[in-house]
């Protein structure tokens, strides 16, 4: 019988006040349960989980492991601040508002690849989904 796959947790979820974060964790562990949608696989370690390990300056490989190592998202996360970098508040406020706004007027080609993932789902005419983290919680069945 074939493993049951899952969707990762909302990237709008915290960890110690930061998005994607608890996400990215959750996709390590599904992954290593064989519980991951085929079509998340490539983009572990690429694309946003790239993107949240250059924020902390860890890399994907050792947090991989430290994550499949046990513990909580909060315990992963002092490991990454301790290891890695400690953004500040505002740096924090930084992050997730432009993390939030992802796909949002975007001149460097994150419009057109939310708008590329509306068509081919055929829900280009949804003005409420702004963002790819919008479209993330409609695409996995957590908004209507």
């Amino acid at each position: 019988m074939d493993t049951p796959t899952e969707f990762p947790r909302s990237a709008y979820d915290l960890t110690g006040g930061i998005v994607y974060f608890a996400r990215m964790l959750h996709k390590i562990r599904l992954h290593a349960a064989g519980r991951l949608p085929a079509d998340y696989i490539a983009n572990l370690g690429a694309a946003f989980d790239a993107r949240c390990c250059r924020f902390l300056r860890v890399d994907y490989a050792a947090l991989r492991e430290r994550t499949l190592a046990g513990g909580s998202d909060a315990e992963i996360l002092d490991w990454c601040l301790t290891g890695g970098r400690r953004p500040d508040d505002e740096e924090i406020l930084v992050w997730n508002s432009f993390m939030r706004k992802r796909g949002w007027r975007d001149d460097d080609g994150g419009s057109e690849i939310l708008l590329k993932r509306k068509l081919e789902n055929r829900i280009a005419h949804r003005d409420d989904i702004a963002s790819m983290f919008d479209y993330f919680d409609i695409d996995e069945g957590r908004r209507a």
